[in-house]
């Protein structure tokens, strides 16, 4: 047996020697050191030694059995280190080469242009709210004081998903759920998208922006409308723009005006983009709120009085940027993005 032991040793630890592979290496462990391995099969069989032979056989098993396992740590660890350092050598980096450049994302000129809106408001004291996109037939007719035969209620001009429900055609709407939700004094402005039934054309789009303001309070004035629109308008285009209010009507509002700018291009003196008048096309419309609007949102006309505006971004970011096709706003053609 003490020939034996000597041998397994001797052969395990010359295949120990050859190993190259981890999976090798487990089937050396489990050749000799297995349930059903070579030094497991006589260290078993020593039951049958005589009482001298025993401690001098196990004493030896013991050792070669320390010297296998040792090995194969030994080898274990030597073909790991192998491995990773194979590994590192096929991942290394070439740091001289030229990286891969990341092309930078920018605002889209309309969110660019609403951003800057709803900043300018922010320095003049309103606080920014959001609202729906979805809205009841109420909230975007009913308690703005539309009456029911107004031709905007009209399925030709209005997206209705049901009877009662319709996608907005104006951002009012927010104005009517912050009346209810909240006591005056109010100072508001909301913007985001709107969709009406309009035939594709330079000027116009079924889906397009608007900015709507909203102030509530005791006292509140014709001329407290005007001073705060030119003050926007200014802060917008430029300390030298001019402002001209003509008379016009909506229901939800009265008194109502359109409000005409300067003309960007001659600012003022008059040239063929503005027909010689000076001033450029029609840019928002505002009034007073209308007593009854206040009453259906629970706010006594005879305590409170505000006044409410509205503008399309769309056209703003045209007169802006010089865009005359809202076609190019939605399109997504990179070519005319990147410009911005």
């Amino acid at each position: 047996m003490k020939e034996l032991l000597n041998k397994i040793k001797e052969k395990a630890l010359t295949e120990l020697e050859k190993t190259n592979k981890l999976e090798e290496l487990e089937q050396i462990r489990v050749k000799y050191q297995g349930k059903k391995g070579e030094l497991t099969q006589v260290l078993r069989g020593m039951g049958g030694l005589s009482p001298e032979e025993r401690p001098i056989i196990g004493q030896l098993a013991n050792e070669v059995r320390e010297l296998i396992e040792g090995e194969i740590e030994k080898v274990k660890e030597r073909l790991k280190e192998e491995a990773k350092n194979e590994k590192l050598q096929s991942e290394i980096i070439d740091i001289s080469m030229p990286g891969m450049s990341i092309e930078k994302g920018h605002r889209h000129p309309l969110i660019g242009v609403m951003e800057e809106l709803e900043n300018i408001f922010m320095s003049m004291g309103f606080s920014i709210v959001q609202g729906p996109e979805v809205e009841t037939v109420y909230n975007n007719f009913d308690a703005l004081n539309s009456p029911e035969n107004h031709p905007s209620r009209d399925p030709s001009d209005t997206f209705y998903i049901t009877d009662d429900i319709l996608l907005r055609t104006h951002t009012s709407p927010v104005q009517i759920r912050t009346m209810k939700q909240s006591k005056p004094p109010l100072r508001i402005v909301s913007a985001g998208r709107t969709f009406r039934f309009d035939d594709v054309d330079d000027t116009h789009s079924p889906m397009f922006h608007q900015l709507e303001g909203l102030v509530v309070d005791k006292n509140i004035t014709m001329a407290n409308l005007k001073h705060t629109i030119d003050m926007f308008i200014k802060e917008l285009f430029g300390s030298d723009m001019k402002t001209r209010y003509r008379p016009h009507y909506f229901p939800f509002t009265e008194p109502s005006a359109e409000v005409d700018v300067s003309c960007l291009k001659c600012m003022g003196k008059g040239c063929e983009a503005c027909n010689g008048t000076g001033w450029s096309m029609e840019l928002l419309g505002c009034g007073m709120v209308h007593p009854n609007v206040l009453r259906n949102c629970g706010i006594d006309p005879e305590v409170y009085s505000g006044f409410a505006f509205g503008l399309g971004v769309d056209r703003i970011a045209m007169v802006k940027y010089g865009i005359n096709n809202i076609r190019l706003l939605f399109e997504n053609d990179m070519r005319f993005l990147n410009q911005f």
